[in-house]
């Protein structure tokens, strides 16, 4: 249990509260002891070293990892002492992110039926040459998917809902593809509907 607590992901901010990264509990600690993150409580946003946050304990019903001399809270953020820059984070292309930077929509007609009933479209079809990237890979339900077959939205009559580009890179695109609620306090919810540049 120790293991998968220590595996748990926490928002990592930079020193103006910017979200800059996901990290697991054990490399946050790590930072927090070596003194390079202080640990954020999303409660009341106050900060805490090393030796601060190890007097604060465990609310009831609440993570926490188990040492031999105490109770230690688990932290869910966390926010670097020195570095104040913006991640240059590449978002890679997967079937997963492509789903995440289309919200689980059909690009096409605008449904959500869930995921088991959408597929990967090429916008510029494979036999046209098309390629898998970001900006000829959308999500479609498998109705308008079939319904496009091989032609460009154009030549459907299909017009797309958003042009797909490469996103830019947020919390929800981490490996952990976890979203703690009390990370909302510092990234917006229009953030992880994920921002898109062009």
């Amino acid at each position: 249990m120790v293991t998968s607590v220590l595996q748990r992901p926490t928002l990592v901010l930079n020193r103006n509260w910017q979200p800059v990264g996901v990290a697991t509990v054990s490399r946050s600690l790590v930072k927090v002891w070596n003194d390079s993150a202080r640990i954020v409580d999303p409660a009341d946003f106050q900060q805490y070293d090393w030796d601060d946050w190890s007097l604060v304990q465990p609310a009831e019903g609440e993570a926490f990892i188990q040492t031999q001399w105490l109770r230690l809270r688990v932290p869910e953020v966390v926010t670097l002492t020195k570095y104040d820059r913006l991640p240059t984070n590449v978002v890679a292309f997967s079937r997963r992110n492509v789903f995440k930077r289309d919200n689980f929509t059909c690009q096409y007609c605008g449904c959500r039926p869930g995921s088991e009933e959408l597929t990967i479209d090429h916008v510029l079809p494979r036999s046209q040459n098309g390629t898998s990237t970001w900006k000829n890979c959308v999500l479609a339900c498998v109705e308008c998917n079939h319904s496009k077959a091989n032609r460009t939205p154009e030549r459907a009559s299909m017009p797309l809902k958003r042009k797909p580009v490469r996103p830019l890179w947020n919390p929800s695109y981490a490996r952990h593809g976890v979203r703690l609620e009390s990370w909302s306090k510092f990234v917006s919810d229009a953030y992880w509907n994920v921002e898109l540049e062009d």
